[in-house]
């Protein structure tokens, strides 16, 4: 079992499917349950630039255009091992291309450099960004669900 509960499907204009791509499984899911302008998403494994362009770009995209920000929930699995370098650049490209619409950015793993590197280079971003282990995932989602209902 994963970190976050199954079921993961986003209930925004974009929905996708979370489960499978051409008969293999997605590395990268979308987490449910969350307020509006919350984009929620689980890795694991190695992920690609198809799951950037099938999950986290839609959701991203469609959450600006109705709530004008976006607050991102970002869980790496025990199994995540990094990114395709396609994934790398549409990361950059989502990261820049919405410099100013990122609210809160909270990356939940288990892996301390990961951790530490999101609390070293937080401050580039304009919006507040906060590192978290996974046993404190309900902290995580606590804090970037704050103050929406």
């Amino acid at each position: 079992m994963t970190a976050v509960d199954r079921p993961r499907t986003y209930t925004g204009k974009a929905t996708v499917r979370t489960d499978e791509i051409e008969g293999g499984t997605r590395m990268m899911e979308l987490i449910g349950n969350l307020p509006n302008g919350v984009v929620g998403v689980q890795a694991s494994g190695k992920v690609t630039k198809e799951d950037y362009e099938a999950k986290l770009i839609p959701a991203v995209q469609a959450t600006i255009e109705a709530q004008g920000k976006v607050r991102l929930l970002y869980v790496l699995d025990d199994d995540f091992d990094g990114y395709s370098l396609g994934a790398m650049w549409q990361d950059t490209k989502v990261g820049m291309g919405h410099f100013r619409d990122w609210e809160r950015i909270a990356v939940v793993t288990d892996a301390d450099w990961l951790e530490k590197s999101v609390q070293a280079v937080g401050w580039l971003m304009p919006g507040e960004v906060r590192g978290f282990d996974e046993d404190d995932l309900d902290d995580a989602r606590a804090w970037v669900t704050e103050g929406l209902a």
